[in-house]
Order: C-alpha cells, then structure tokens, then sequence
C-alpha cells in the first residue's frame, strides 16, 4: 500500500464506522511536519500488515467536527479502529516499534 484513503466528514461513517476491516486513521495537516515525518512509516507498516488493516488520513483543517468528536488535540493522531470502535490511539511522532506495539495486537 503506498497512499492513504482521504476522509472527510461526509464519508467519515461509511469509510471508517462501518468498515469490514480495521483502518488506522491518521489525523494530520499539511502545515504538520511530524505528520509527513511519520506518513512513510504508517505506509511501511501497512505493507508489513499485509493488508490487515486500511490506511487512511484526515485533515484537521478540513474535518474539525471529526476534530472535536475523537478530541484530537495535536497532529498527527493516529487512532485504529476495529469493527467501528477506536480501539487505540497514539498522539505526536511515533517510532515504527512503538506503532506495531500499540496497535499490532489488534491486526492478529
């Protein structure tokens, strides 16, 4: 996997909530240089999943009731949803480690 899906408010629950499969969703902008920091690691780690879970980002600017409905308060955020539910949630640069570390256990 090599890019990101984009979500926006409107295709947030149908893209994301009513997903068959997990998705890592990223919030982030494009002022963000963490964010661009750690977009290439998340696209590593997708391919290491093997397709176990889908990539996909929103931008702060553009989606703040998604902003304030999860309580993002700093960029990037990254939460992974399983069946609907925010099941784990990582604020600032990550190392790849500490990704596969919080989130792996949900991706079997």
């Amino acid at each position: 996997m090599d890019t990101f899906f984009h979500i926006t408010e409107a295709n947030f629950d149908q893209e994301v909530l009513k997903s068959a499969g997990p998705v890592l969703l990223e919030f982030g902008a494009t002022w963000c240089v963490p964010c661009k920091q750690l977009e290439p690691e998340l696209i590593i780690l997708g391919g290491e999943w093997g397709g176990k879970v889908r990539l996909v980002k929103a931008d702060v600017d553009e989606s703040p009731n998604l902003v304030m409905k999860f309580g993002v308060m700093g960029v990037p955020t990254i939460i992974l949803f399983v069946g609907g539910q925010a099941k784990q949630r990582l604020t600032g640069y990550q190392p790849r480690q500490r990704i596969l570390e919080k989130m792996g256990p949900y991706l079997g």
